[in-house]
């Protein structure tokens, strides 16, 4: 059984890291290049970094940034945010990405997730879905939440994986930033539709919230980010638990 992955979340806009609730009310959390050596040192299984605003301001995700980060961690990092094409693909990875993100471009051009997949290897390719709860369904929202894709959130997953998505980036508009616990109905309805691992994103408050995502939803990673940026608890004492109700981490 491969082991559980905990993957920390650098959101960021105008060069800093920021964390808000349902995607709005944005607050700062500190300096990007200072968190990810934070948790390059705390042995993060892999770090994940999001250009929030790059699609929704119709530009390419801060490269230059990438590259600094990348140059001073030695974890797994995964970049998404204003990729629209191969070409901003390539240059990610040639800044130091191991993976890249990719949401609002996958949704208006599903070729791309192929396309991508075929030029790069589905393991450097994520599909990330933000889906938020409208009556008893789940849709898919693009430009960084704010527009309805009007797409079912479990039928894009599939697609995204028939397409040779490599991991679903799953995050709960619903839960982001309430430290409410994660969505495990829709993580679950996701993970047990495709044959490819899920991060699961949005409402994580504590370990317990970690350990129910990654057993009753059938995670395969639980991502976090305000728990960890202001210290309300660490990786390791994360692992620690989990590794204590038998969930298989690297410690």
């Amino acid at each position: 059984m491969l082991a559980k992955r905990i993957i920390p979340c650098l959101d960021i806009k105008e060069n800093r890291v920021v964390k808000g609730i349902h995607f709005k009310s944005l607050s700062e959390a500190g300096d990007p290049l200072e968190l990810a050596k934070k948790y390059n040192d705390e042995l993060a299984d892999e770090l994940m970094f999001l250009d929030i605003t790059a699609s929704y301001e119709k530009r390419k995700t801060l490269t230059w940034l990438v590259k600094k980060i990348s140059e001073n961690i030695f974890i797994p990092f995964s970049v998404g945010g204003g990729i629209s094409k191969l070409e901003d693909i390539r240059n990610l990875l040639n800044s130091g990405a191991d993976k890249v993100s990719i949401n609002t471009s996958a949704v208006l051009n599903p070729d791309l997730i192929s396309e991508a997949a075929n030029k790069f290897g589905s393991s450097t390719i994520i599909v990330a879905i933000d889906a938020k709860k409208i009556g008893e369904k789940y849709f898919v929202f693009t430009y960084g939440g704010r527009e309805n894709s009007g797409l079912d959130a479990t039928k894009w997953a599939k697609e995204a994986y028939k397409r040779g998505a490599g991991e679903i980036l799953l995050t709960s508009m619903d839960m982001d930033g309430t430290k409410k616990g994660y969505d495990i109905e829709l993580t679950s309805n996701v993970a047990q539709n495709v044959k490819i691992p899920v991060i699961a994103s949005g409402g994580a408050r504590n370990a317990e919230d970690m350990e129910d995502v990654l057993t009753k939803g059938h995670a395969s990673a639980a991502l976090a980010a305000s728990i960890f940026h202001y210290k309300e608890t660490s990786i390791i004492a994360i692992k620690n638990y989990l590794n204590s109700k038998g969930i298989i981490v690297r410690l």
